[in-house]
């Protein structure tokens, strides 16, 4: 029994961490930007792997489609992405950055390297590395587990 409370206060955490993280670049992006993370999230996703259809963004994200088609509309207003058909269906959409886009994710991102290298300052190398070792085992044993049709 005390596994499964172990399990749970575990989860707890990593939720708690996860959060206080996201809120502070949250508010780092709405004050230096006046964007969110959810954006900053969608054009990093762009930046990552290039040209993307919506329901690929969606899966990077782990967000639903509806999420996604918001985002993609105000982010196409701000000049940031552009739609494009794909060169082998032209029936599939895809979205990219623009110029205007790279050159504010850039920004964007050396800010949030910079916040979030500030909120993880007080561990060490060592320890940053041995979290991310256990957080990829982890992501790795959930993927596996989720694919099978597993319940978590």
């Amino acid at each position: 029994m005390a596994d499964t409370h172990d399990s749970v206060r575990l989860s707890l955490r990593l939720l708690t961490t996860s959060r206080l993280i996201e809120r502070e670049v949250d508010a780092l992006m709405r004050a230096k930007f006046d964007s969110t993370i959810a954006r900053f999230d969608f054009l990093s996703a762009l930046d990552r792997h290039g040209a993307l259809t919506l329901g690929e963004v969606s899966q990077y994200l782990l967000v639903s489609n509806g999420n996604v088609t918001q985002l993609r509309t105000r982010l196409s207003a701000d000049g940031l992405i552009e739609t494009e058909a794909d060169e082998t269906d032209r029936r599939i959409q895809r979205v990219r950055l623009t110029c205007k886009g790279e050159v504010v994710f850039k920004h964007m991102a050396k800010a949030h390297r910079r916040c979030v290298d500030a909120l993880l300052r007080d561990l060490t190398q060592a320890d940053k590395n041995a979290l991310s070792r256990l957080l990829d085992a982890l992501r790795a044993s959930l993927r596996r587990k989720l694919t099978k049709g597993a319940a978590p």
